[in-house]
């Protein structure tokens, strides 16, 4: 691992978990890059993981990794708003930080 979280892909100290992290490095900056993309063009409505996982058709689980390292880097952050996930669960609604709300929720 050269470069630290958020810059390279967080892992439990565990083989296959470093591994894993390993392996995806190359491509997470493509993955965070379609992520904002959806925010950018859902604007001040924002996405919810599940919302965003629809839009790029991916999978839920594949999200979560990517939102909790944009939102570290603080290019998005937690609206403050919450919207019912596939589970019905409420779940944040991530928008840029460009729309963050008054206040803050960074």
């Amino acid at each position: 691992m050269a470069n630290s979280y958020p810059h390279h892909p967080g892992a439990y100290p565990i083989d296959t978990a470093l591994a894993a992290a390993d392996a995806i490095a190359p491509a997470v900056t493509y993955l965070q890059k379609l992520i904002l993309g959806v925010l950018r063009d859902v604007a001040a409505y924002g996405a919810t993981g599940d919302e965003i996982a629809a839009r790029l058709g991916w999978e839920r689980f594949r999200v979560r990794p990517r939102t909790s390292e944009l939102r570290v880097m603080r290019k998005i952050v937690d609206s403050g708003r919450r919207r019912k996930s596939q589970s019905g669960i409420s779940s944040i609604v991530w928008v840029l930080a460009e729309h963050a709300p008054k206040g803050g929720n960074a």
